[in-house]
């Protein structure tokens, strides 16, 4: 499964992204708002999804090599999140769903 198709699986608004990481494969999903849970895990490129909207978000994705990061529960990223995420080539997007309902979504997308 594809980045993109992830995104699309959610209904995501892409906040920044490049062709090349739309494209990438994703076979995993880390949900979690505590990042320290997030710099535990040993996935392969994981999409994180979280309704944290700060930096911490982007500089833990960028750390765990991870696919992007899904904001959820309809909250918005401020522009400087945006900006990082654009300078650390992290694909950023935004889900109207509730984490939870995210989570599931993404779970079927990927046949779990």
């Amino acid at each position: 499964m594809t980045l993109n198709q992830l995104w699309t699986a959610v209904s995501a608004e892409v906040c920044w992204t490049s062709p090349e990481a739309d494209a990438a494969p994703c076979a995993t999903v880390v949900d979690s708002d505590l990042m320290s849970d997030v710099l535990m895990t040993d996935e392969d490129r994981p999409l994180l999804l979280t309704s944290l909207v700060s930096d911490q978000s982007i500089r833990t994705a960028h750390v765990v090599g991870a696919a992007g990061v899904l904001i959820a529960n309809a909250k918005t990223p401020p522009p400087e999140m945006v900006a990082l995420a654009g300078k650390l080539g992290i694909p950023l997007a935004r889900t109207l769903l509730p984490k939870f309902e995210a989570a599931v979504a993404l779970g079927k997308a990927l046949g779990r």
